[in-house]
C-alpha cells in the first residue's frame, strides 16, 4: 500500500525483497505481508501508533503481518531502506517460525543480522558506557530499546552482536541446528545447551567478555579523545583570561618600573640644579680680594 509519490521507492523494494527471500537459519516464509509506505512522518506516526518511537524509520507488527515504513520523506538517519525493509521482513519471518518465544534483545539482534547491519558496531566502538560499565546482562538489554535513542542504538548493537556470536559458535549450519531445537523445545536455554554445548548464562558471559575486549578499549580512545576536546574547548577561555591578566599584570610592573626610573632621574636632576644654585649663590656671597 503506497501513495503514487512513493510507487518507485515501493517496487524497487519489493523487487530487491523478492529476489532474497529466505533468512539466515529459518524456512522460506509464507505469510501473506501488509506493507504500508507513509508519504511523511505525520502519516507514519498515524499508522505506527503512539507507541512508535521518534527516532523509528519503521516497524513491524508480527501478530497483524504488517510493516509501517517510511517513504521518501524520511531522513539521511533513518538507514539504507533496503536495509530497513529487510530488517522488518526479518522480525515478520522469525515470528512466523518461533512465534513470541524470541525475547526483545533476539528479536532485534536476529533482524539486524539478517540485514547485514554490520555498522552497528560502530556504535559500540564510540560507547563510553561499555568501556567504563561493561555489557549489560541480556536480560537488561530488552529495557534499554525503550531508553531514548542513544542508548537504544547501543541495545540494537549489542543485541546484533549476541545474535552474530551465536551464528559463529556453528560454522557449518550457523542459526539452522538452533533455530529447530528451539522450535522443538520451546526453551532458549534448553536450545543453546542442545546446539552449542553450554548453558545461556556460559553463553552469556562469552558475549559480554569477547564484546567488552573487543570494543572497550576502542570506546574509551575514542571518549578520551572526545574528553580531551571537550576539555580543551572548556580551559582554553581560562587559560586566554589568565594570559590577558598577566600582561596586564606585567604592563602594569612596566609602567611601575618607568614611574620609578622617572622619578629617580628627576630625583638626580633636582638635587644636582640644587647643587649648581648653591654654588652659585656662594659665589655671590664671597667678598672680592683687596686690589
Amino acid at each position: 500500500m503506497f501513495y503514487p509519490s512513493e510507487r518507485a521507492l515501493a517496487t524497487s523494494l519489493l523487487d530487491a525483497a523478492a529476489q532474497n527471500d529466505s533468512f539466515p537459519g529459518l524456512p522460506r516464509p509464507r505469510q501473506q505481508v501488509l506493507i504500508a509506505f507513509a508519504p511523511n512522518r505525520a502519516k507514519f506516526q498515524e499508522w505506527a501508533g503512539p507507541h512508535a518511537p521518534e527516532w523509528g524509520a519503521a516497524l513491524a507488527f508480527p501478530e497483524s503481518h504488517r510493516i509501517v515504513m517510511q517513504g521518501r520523506s524520511s531522513g539521511s538517519d533513518a538507514g539504507n531502506p533496503r536495509d530497513v525493509f529487510r530488517h522488518e521482513l526479518a522480525h515478520l519471518a522469525l515470528h512466523e517460525y518461533l512465534g513470541d518465544m524470541p525475547p526483545r534483545w533476539f528479536d532485534e539482534g536476529y533482524a539486524s543480522y539478517a540485514a547485514r547491519e554490520w555498522t552497528r558496531d560502530d556504535a559500540l566502538a564510540t560507547s563510553l558506557a561499555l568501556a567504563l560499565r561493561g555489557t549489560p546482562t541480556l536480560d537488561e538489554l530488552d529495557e534499554q530499546f525503550t531508553a531514548g535513542s542513544v542508548t537504544a542504538q547501543n541495545a540494537y548493537a549489542l543485541s546484533y552482536r549476541a545474535v552474530t556470536e551465536l551464528a559463529e559458535l556453528d560454522t557449518a549450519s550457523g542459526l539452522t541446528r538452533f533455530m529447530e531445537s528451539w522450535r522443538t523445545t520451546g526453551k532458549l536455554d534448553r536450545a543453546v545447551r542442545e546446539t552449542y554445548g553450554m548453558t545461556l548464562a556460559d553463553f552469556e558471559h562469552r558475549w559480554a567478555q569477547r564484546t567488552r575486549r573487543r570494543y572497550g578499549a576502542l570506546a574509551l580512545v575514542g571518549d578520551a579523545t572526545l574528553i580531551g576536546l571537550i576539555l580543551m574547548f572548556a580551559v582554553f577561555p581560562l587559560y586566554l583570561a589568565r594570559r590577558q591578566r598577566d600582561r596586564k599584570r606585567f604592563a602594569a610592573m612596566v609602567a611601575a618600573d618607568e614611574a620609578a626610573d622617572r622619578a629617580a632621574r628627576e630625583s638626580v636632576l633636582t638635587e644636582l640644579l640644587r647643587g649648581d644654585e648653591a654654588s652659585e649663590t656662594g659665589a655671590e656671597q664671597r667678598p672680592e680680594p683687596p686690589t
